[in-house]
């Protein structure tokens, strides 16, 4: 989630070395499926985002404090 709330994509990978968080900004169903047992891996048209932008984790969303959403 962006600051504004907006959905961004599915988490589909995390680097622990890098800090970084991969996020598929337009996931198909069976991707987001696959993401969701956390059996997915990062694509190279995915979102890298920093650890320093990274506001909150739970278990069902990241937020982030950015507007990264598509829409203008």
């Amino acid at each position: 989630m962006d600051v504004r709330g907006e959905q961004i994509g599915i988490v589909t990978a995390v680097d622990p070395v890098e800090q970084v968080a991969y996020v598929d900004p337009e996931p198909s169903l069976t991707n987001a499926w696959i993401q969701s047992l956390g059996r997915g891996d990062a694509g190279e048209d995915d979102i890298e985002i920093p650890s320093e932008n990274i506001e909150t984790v739970t278990d069902s969303e990241v937020r982030v404090d950015a507007d990264l959403s598509s829409e203008e």
